[in-house]
C-alpha cells in the first residue's frame, strides 16, 4: 500500500500481533507522531548503539519530543559480540532501572544486533514489553526487523538464545541507509539477493539490473528493493510464525553462513550479510552438484555478486579457516539441525527454494573441501 506521503506500509498478518512496516524517505523525522499512537504513557526508552547513537538518536530525541515523548536512551558497543548474555543483561537492568513498565514502549534504534537483542531484552522484561523497530541498516531493514526473532549468540553458536517476540512497529527510513558505509550495505544487500535466489526470479532478474543503481544511492531503487523484500518475508512470515515450515526458506545461505560467522569468531572478519552471500553461493554450489539446477545457474549467481563487488567466495574471507571437517562441525550447531540432521535451502533454479535434510555430509564435505581449495 502507498500512501498519498508517498510511504509504502506493508502490513505482517498475524491476527492479534499483526503490525505495520512503513518505508520511506524522512520517518525518522516523523517517529514522534508515527509512535505516539501506540503509547499509553508520553515516555520511551530507546536501545542503540554508539555509532548509530551519533548520527541518528538527536533527530530521534527531536521527533519524540515534537510530540511530547520523554526518551531516555543507552548506547551499546557496536558489533556482533553485544549479542551476548553480557549484552542482555546490562540492557535489561538498564530497562529496570528506568522503570519500563508493562505497557511501555523500547524502541530498538540500530541494525540487526540492537533490533535482535532490544526485542530479546523486551520479550523477558516483565514477562513482555512492546517494541519498536527503527532499523538504520540495510540487513534490519530488509530482513531483521521484520517477523519477530530475537536473540543473542552463544559461544555454541549464533542466536540459539531468544525468543519470538514480534514489534509494534517498524519504521525503515530510507535516507539513513545514505550514511552506510559502502561495505555495511553491500553485506545488507546479500539479504536483499536472498529474497530473490529463494522465491522470485523476476525479483532476482531486477537486481541484476538495478543493483549497481542500488549501491550508487538511487533512493527509489532503494525504496522499491526494500518494500519487495519485506512483502516477501511479511507474507512467509504470516503463513509460518514459528518456523514450522515455509518460513526456513529464509535461510538460505545461512547454514554455510553461520558456520563461517563462527569460524571468524562474530568478528569484522565477515559481516553477517557477507557471510549470507558467500552461503547463497554455495548453497548453489550444493545444488548444482546435487543435479538439483543447471551447472549455469551458481555462475549467474557469482556473476552477480560480482558485479557488486561482493564477498562470494571462501577465499575472499581474510585469515585462516578451519578444514572442511571443521566447517562441518560447526553447520552442526546450528539452530536447523533437527534429530541430529542438518537442513538445507536448496534450489531448483532461481526462485525456486525448497527445504532439505537429505543431503549426506560427504557431498557437503567434498563441496567445502573443492571451495577451500
Amino acid at each position: 500500500m502507498t500512501n498519498e506521503d508517498g510511504m509504502k506500509t506493508v502490513r505482517v498478518a498475524l491476527g492479534a500481533r499483526s503490525y505495520d512496516v512503513r518505508i520511506g524517505a524522512g520517518l525518522l523525522a516523523r517517529a514522534g507522531a508515527e509512535i505516539a499512537p501506540l503509547l499509553h504513557r508520553p515516555r520511551v526508552a530507546i536501545l542503540t548503539d554508539e555509532n548509530v547513537a551519533a548520527r541518528h538518536l538527536a533527530p530521534l530525541r527531536e521527533a519524540l519530543s515534537a510530540e511530547g515523548i520523554a526518551a531516555f536512551a543507552l548506547a551499546m558497543t557496536p558489533g556482533e559480540a553485544t549479542k551476548s548474555w553480557a549484552g542482555l543483561q546490562k540492557a535489561v537492568e538498564w530497562l529496570l532501572a528506568e522503570e519500563i513498565e508493562r505497557h511501555d514502549v523500547v524502541i530498538a534504534l540500530g541494525g540487526g544486533v540492537i533490533g535482535d537483542l532490544a526485542g530479546f531484552a523486551a520479550a523477558i522484561l516483565r514477562r513482555g514489553v512492546r517494541f519498536v523497530q527503527i532499523p538504520t541498516s540495510l540487513l534490519a531493514q530488509v530482513d531483521s526487523s521484520v517477523g519477530g526473532k530475537t536473540g543473542i549468540n552463544s559461544g555454541h553458536g549464533k542466536n540459539l538464545v531468544g525468543a519470538f517476540h514480534q514489534p509494534s512497529l517498524v519504521l525503515a527510513d530510507i535516507d539513513v541507509l545514505d550514511t552506510l558505509a559502502p561495505r555495511d550495505f553491500l553485506a545488507g544487500y546479500g539479504e536483499v539477493v536472498k529474497y530473490g535466489l529463494l522465491g522470485d526470479a523476476a525479483f532476482f532478474e531486477w537486481l541484476e539490473v538495478n543493483g549497481p543503481g542500488m549501491a550508487r544511492r538511487d533512493a527509489a531503487l532503494r525504496a522499491y528493493a526494500v518494500r519487495r523484500s519485506v512483502e516477501m518475508k511479511a507474507e512467509i512470515v504470516a503463513r509460518d510464525e514459528t518456523e514450522a515450515g515455509d518460513r526456513a526458506l529464509l535461510n538460505l545461505g545461512h547454514t554455510f553462513g553461520h558456520a563461517l560467522e563462527a569460524a571468524t569468531g562474530y568478528s569484522d572478519r565477515l559481516l553477517h550479510g557477507e557471510a549470507v552471500a558467500i552461503g547463497c553461493a554455495l548453497a548453489f554450489d550444493l545444488s548444482a552438484r546435487l543435479g538439483l539446477c543447471a551447472q549455469e545457474v551458481p555462475s549467474r549467481v557469482r556473476a552477480h555478486l560480482a558485479a557488486m563487488g561482493m564477498r562470494r567466495d571462501l577465499s575472499d574471507i581474510p585469515g585462516d579457516l578451519p578444514d572442511a571437517d571443521g566447517l562441518l562441525s560447526l553447520m552442526g550447531q546450528d539452530k536447523k539441525v533437527v534429530d541430529g540432521r542438518l537442513h538445507f535451502v536448496l534450489a531448483r533454479a532461481i526462485g525456486q527454494s525448497f527445504v532439505t535434510s537429505e543431503v549426506a555430509a560427504d557431498v557437503v564435505r567434498g563441496l567445502l573441501s573443492d571451495a577451500l581449495a
